[in-house]
Formats: C-alpha cells, structure tokens, sequence
C-alpha cells in the first residue's frame, strides 16, 4: 500500500518537467522571425558598445557568434523555450559568460515585441506590392476592354449594361483602398519598441533611437509600458488584411459566375478539370481565393479574442496572437498574387458579353431617363416603362411558345409604345422621338449616354483609368521607398556590425 507521501512524489514526478515545458515553448514557430531576432540582438549590441555599456571586445565576440548562428541555421540552435532564449544560449556557447552580456538593458518581452514588428513590416510590405500587382492587372483589363459592353446586375438581376472596364475598374478602386490600408498601417508597425525592456524601462543609460534607427524603424515608441505590451498594431493588420480579403472574395466570386455563364474563359493555369467528367473547366483557384476570407475573418476573430481583456505589460497569452497574423498574411498575400494572375491571363468573350448586355429590358432605366428628359414626370416615366417591360416579358413569353424568333429591341420598343398609349392615353411619340427611344434601347448607346463622373461610357472610363494609373504610380513609389529605407537600413546595420567583427 502506497502512503501519502509516496502519492505526493508519485505526483511531483509525473508532472515536474514534462508536457508544461513543451507547452511553454514557441521555439519552432519562432522560425519565422529567427532573422529579426539577430537582426534585434545585433542593432542592440551595437548600441550597447557606443554606449561604452560593454566594451568593444565583447561585443566583436558576440556579433562574430551572431553571424555563425545566422549561417549555421535555425534548425542548429539548442533547445530554448524561444528563439531569444536558444540564440543568447547559442552565443555564450561560443563566447563563454560574457556572452551572456549581450541581454544587458533589455527583456524578452521588448526584444519579442521588436522582432515581431521587424518582420511584419516585410509581410506588410509583400501584401502592398500585390496589391499593386493586382490593381495593375485590374487597370490593363479596363484599358483593353472600354468599349467592351456587359450586363451589369444588382441582387444577381441584369440590372442596366455597363463595360467590362467599368466592372474592372470598380474593383481597382476597391484594391486602391486596400493599399491606402495597408500603408497606414505600416506607419504605426514601423515604430521601435526597443530598451521598453521587461515594461518600466532600464536603469542603464541606452539610445533607444539609436537602435530604432540601425533597425529602419521611423521612431521609437516612448511609452515603455505601452512599448512592450501593445499588440493593436497586429489587430489593425490583420484587420486591413481581412478587409483586403473580403474584396478578392467578391471578385473572385464575380469571375466564378461570369465563367460560369461564358462572359469569360480563365487561363488553364488558373482551372482545373474534374477528374470523372473531362468537358468541365473549374475556377478551383479562384474558388479558393473566395475561401480565404474566411480564414482572414478567423484571424481577426481569433486575435481579438486573445487580446481581450488582457492586463497591461506583458502576459504569456501573446505568445498565441501572433501565428493569427502570420497564417492571415500568407494566405491573403497568396490569395491576391492568385487573383491578380487570373485576371490577367482570362479571355473575355465579347460576342456572347454583347449578346446579353440587353437581357431582362436592362435598358429601361435609359428609357424612362429619356421620357423625363423630354417633360415626363419620372415616376410616370417609371410607370411606363415598368409595364413596358411587363409587356416584353409576355411577348418573349409568347415568341418562344410559338418558336418565333423575338426582335431584341423592337419587341421592347412595341411594348413602350402600347404602355405610353395604357399610361398616357397618348401616343409615345409625343414625348420622345422614336429614333432616340431606339437608341435608348441600344446597350452599347445606353452606357455611351451615361458619362457622368464614374460612369461606365468610355470617355468617363478614361478618367477613371488615369486617375487609376497615377494613383498606383504614387502608391508604387512609396512601397519601393519603404522597401529600399529597409534594404539601407540593413546594409547600415552590417557596416557597424563589420566593424566591431
């Protein structure tokens, strides 16, 4: 029979040392911002030497180690319960204790904090350029397809008909402000949270903008506790992110219907074939762009949930937010790297596009529009051709029980003239000439008339695709101006470093 003090050690050895240490540890998934973290550790260390905080000596050692770590690989460094931990242990294994004076004025939690923001900035920046990437494919459709009419639909209804440049654009925007998203947050990323240390900051005597600046950071962040423990700055990333998500998902499911429909054959490179009936052709990627939305909307749920509620300065709980963030930006970034190709390489069909740009008395709206031009109360105007397109309806009804062929706009035009003469009581020739009703009729000269600022006519589409083009210039010139501030940064980081290995 076993006591109760044996149970009692029974039980200190079943749990002491065991699952809770693999539990803790974040080691693998840390591998992402291995980099940052020699990145960080290097800017410190030399900040540390100017400081005279450790001598020169001391810091060659260990930035020579640092550099046989980055070259040995991720995969070679100890077991540690981080990527902090296993490289500082990595370097006193080459250096000996002094090694150890490499974490002097800092804490993990202002190193993790550092590292994660040094590589989000180059997440960030990868999504920006596809982003540009996409607009670009958006804006090159628009230009070859002006004149290109389609039907356009509300509630998936043909509605009025529009160009395939008017949809395109329609999505350019929607990605420019995307961009505009995704740029605002990286200003609030690339801010240093460095010598913040565990929280309450340090009594040695360090530059904190020094580092920010060996770093490519814009500033530091002044408030060590808010330094140290602020996380927004993930929220508001994977927030734009998912907002970016969302709106591939409308496109891609627009391409999915107007395939489905023949408007538009996808590049074999971005379809599949079923593997039991070889006739079909299946927008499977762009399926799986439309997908990602959901799995963005997750990360934005998973990482608000984690944040929420938690104290101030920082609590183990974080370690959990940040692979919502990276999951979110590999598949978003995939996902508009997916979109932009397909749109790229599709082929639209612009005879079967032209053949249903007219469907569902779609041209009513420029019908009524011209009986108002012409003195007519648009509500009655509305009236008439509202029953005009009841009449339609059961002409086309009767022509395909008979096997007639209907006439696309004289059947609508004999129908408009019976509902002015129900409506009216008059002749529709009192208040619109034929001709111009016919014109109205006419898809191609309905989105001709409407040329207003943002309509789909081809000289309002022009200045949409201007405005469209110097926007994307703009915003490619900042991206380029962020990514090269990064590349001079880290060239600037390596000639200090040089300098003390």
């Amino acid at each position: 029979m076993t006591d109760e003090g044996d149970e009692s050690v029974i039980r200190r050895d079943r749990f002491s040392g065991g699952p809770a240490r693999g539990f803790l540890s974040s080691l693998a998934a840390d591998e992402r911002i291995f980099a940052a973290d020699l990145a960080v550790d290097r800017a410190h260390v030399v900040m540390l030497a100017e400081c005279g905080i450790v001598d020169d000596e001391t810091a060659g050692a260990v930035l020579t180690a640092l550099d046989a770590i980055e070259v040995e690989g991720h995969e070679s460094l100890p077991a540690g319960e981080d990527v902090h931990e296993a490289i500082e242990t990595a370097v006193v294994e080459r250096v000996g204790p002094e090694g150890g004076r490499m974490h002097t004025a800092r804490s993990r939690n202002d190193e993790v904090a550092t590292c994660i923001r040094y590589r989000l900035r180059e997440d960030v920046l990868a999504a920006l350029e596809a982003t540009l990437v996409l607009r670009e494919s958006l804006a090159d459709v628009a230009a070859e397809h002006a004149e290109t009419v389609m039907p356009g639909y509300t509630h998936l209804q043909p509605a009025q008909p529009i160009t395939v440049a008017h949809w395109a654009l329609s999505y350019e925007s929607a990605v420019r402000r995307d961009t505009a998203r995704l740029l605002e947050t990286y200003d609030r990323i690339d801010e240093s949270p460095l010598g913040a240390a565990a929280f309450s900051g340090t009594t040695f005597d360090v530059d904190r903008e020094r580092t920010a600046e060996l770093l490519g950071f814009d500033g530091v962040i002044e408030n060590s506790m808010d330094a140290a423990s602020a996380r927004d700055f993930l929220l508001e990333t994977t927030g734009a992110l998912s907002t970016l998500a969302t709106t591939l998902s409308g496109l891609a499911e627009d391409v999915i219907l107007f395939a489905n429909r023949g408007f538009v054959d996808l590049s074999d490179d971005y379809a599949s074939t079923s593997s039991i009936m070889p006739q079909k052709k299946n927008p499977d990627t762009l399926e799986l762009v439309r997908a990602v939305a959901g799995d963005a909307a997750a990360g934005v749920q998973g990482l608000t949930t984690t944040l929420k509620g938690l104290p101030r300065a920082y609590n183990r709980d974080l370690q959990r937010a940040t692979p919502h963030v990276w999951e979110t930006v590999d598949a978003v970034v995939e996902a508009t790297e997916v979109a932009a190709g397909a749109v790229a390489t599709a082929e639209w069909n612009e005879d079967v596009l032209a053949a249903e740009a007219g469907a569902g008395f779609s041209t009513a709206t420029g019908v009524a529009d011209l009986l108002a031009a012409n003195g007519l109360p648009f509500r009655t105007a509305h009236e008439v051709v509202a029953l005009a397109a009841e009449k339609s309806a059961e002409r086309g009804s009767a022509n395909n029980a008979s096997g007639d062929e209907p006439r696309a706009n004289g059947a609508d035009y004999d129908a408009i003239e019976a509902a002015a003469e129900e409506v009216l009581g008059e002749p529709l020739e009192t208040y619109a000439d034929p001709a111009a009703v016919e014109a109205a009729l006419d898809p191609a000269e309905s989105v001709a008339s409407r040329d207003s600022t943002g309509g789909p006519a081809p000289d309002a589409v022009a200045d949409q695709l201007e405005a469209a083009r110097a926007t994307l210039a703009d915003d490619r010139e900042a991206v380029d101006a962020l990514r090269t501030s990064l590349e001079e940064a880290n060239a600037a980081l390596r000639e200090e470093v040089n300098a003390y290995v």
